[in-house]
């Protein structure tokens, strides 16, 4: 297909830049999307680490929770990282009053499970689903996945057996930051990911 595959990276509130950076720099076409107009126009969409409950309250204000619900349950591919493993869950313990998600994996996490910021941490992480070096994880403030339903597959685990990082059909969640260390293979994941859907969904060729 012509043209690069187009990939916005939410940009209510997070580290935005660095999704958007390594995107660009694995070929694809990095936008910004705070508007459903600007959601209508992507392949795909990457949800910032930040701050949960302020992407809640602006994806609110700016009309994009019901935008992202649907592009979500039509298929589109989503990569969450952080807070945006968060918005991606159907279900969130320690989640401030009346938060709410955009849903669709089938996951259980509890908010800012491993303490301040000043107690953030990076962790080598054994990911199966991946050939090569384990993945250098960097933990901010992040959640965990207490519990995985039946829908959705764990890809990685601490030490201690927590699950820090899950797929569901086009949705891939993680507790950590990947941006910021370097690790390019779960956005590689998530394009592949994009790709196949744009594949699907291309008008046929007159």
């Amino acid at each position: 297909m012509a043209g690069k595959t187009r990939v916005g990276v939410l940009a209510l509130q997070g580290d935005v830049r660095e999704h958007a950076a390594l995107l660009a720099q694995l070929g694809a076409d990095a936008v910004l999307v705070r508007r459903p107009d600007e959601l209508s126009s992507v392949d795909g969409l990457v949800i910032p680490g930040g701050e949960s409950s302020v992407i809640d309250k602006l994806s609110r204000i700016f009309g994009m929770q019901q935008p992202i619900r649907h592009a979500i349950a039509a298929g589109m591919p989503v990569l969450g990282t952080c807070a945006g493993l968060i918005m991606l869950a159907d279900d969130i313990v320690d989640a401030i009053d009346g938060q709410e998600s955009f849903g669709g994996l089938d996951v259980v996490v509890r908010r800012n499970a491993f303490g301040r910021q000043v107690e953030s941490f990076e962790a080598v992480l054994d990911v199966p689903a991946f050939e090569g070096e384990p993945v250098s994880a960097a933990f901010i403030r992040g959640p965990v996945v207490e519990s995985v339903g039946p829908g959705a597959e764990v890809l990685a685990e601490l030490d201690d057996g927590r699950v820090v990082a899950v797929e569901q059909g086009n949705l891939l969640g993680l507790s950590f930051h990947p941006e910021i260390t370097g690790e390019r293979r779960f956005h590689q994941r998530f394009l592949a990911r994009v790709e196949a859907r744009r594949r699907v969904t291309a008008p046929p060729q007159v």
